[in-house]
């Protein structure tokens, strides 16, 4: 009985020190495609999913293109079916690394270096990003932002509003990953 106790107490310990995962089904991802002088071109999705691997740095990331929320019902709609083409790529993934990540040396805020691939719209790039971390209590939080250009991702502006949409669109993350 002693032996199956300190066995058990020992792959416990393990388990806390190693392999620990922070999850988020409720992080934030904002873009902002807007040109002066026209209508607002910005959505907001409040339920990306992100998971960060606290041992090795590794962090993935999952946003559903119909998530994103316009202020305008009917730019939502275009953005779904014309730009993003939703049913056919329901989803935005990000997978990368922390570089230098030490769970240790994230209680104070902390600038690290994100690289990864994004698959958007049925074509991966390359990504790097500076992301702001801190950690309070068993949360820890990535938050930063970065640059797309939708001729990357092979999505096609219109013409007609071409002059409205911005060549480089802002996308700003808030994830406030939890230990599970």
């Amino acid at each position: 009985m002693k032996k199956n106790f300190f066995l058990m107490l020992l792959l416990l310990t393990s388990i806390s020190f190693y392999g620990q995962k922070y999850i988020t089904k409720t992080g934030n991802l904002k873009f902002e495609a807007s040109v002066a002088s026209f209508e607002e071109v910005a959505a907001e999705n409040k339920n990306t999913s992100a998971v960060l691997e606290a041992s090795t740095g590794e962090v993935a990331v999952l946003a559903l293109m119909k998530g994103f929320r316009f202020k305008v019902a009917l730019m939502e709609e275009h953005f779904n079916e014309n730009y993003m083409e939703s049913d056919k790529f329901p989803k935005a993934t990000f997978k990368g690394k922390i570089e230098d990540f030490d769970l240790e040396k994230t209680v104070n805020a902390k600038s690290c270096r994100i690289s990864g691939d994004l698959t958007l719209h049925g074509k991966t790039r390359k990504i790097t990003t500076t992301a702001k971390i801190t950690r309070s209590g068993n949360t820890i939080t990535l938050a930063g932002n970065f640059e797309v250009t939708p001729a990357d991702f092979a999505i096609e502006i219109p013409g007609l509003v071409r002059k409205k949409v911005a060549d480089k669109i802002q996308v700003t993350y808030n994830l406030p990953l939890m230990n599970k």
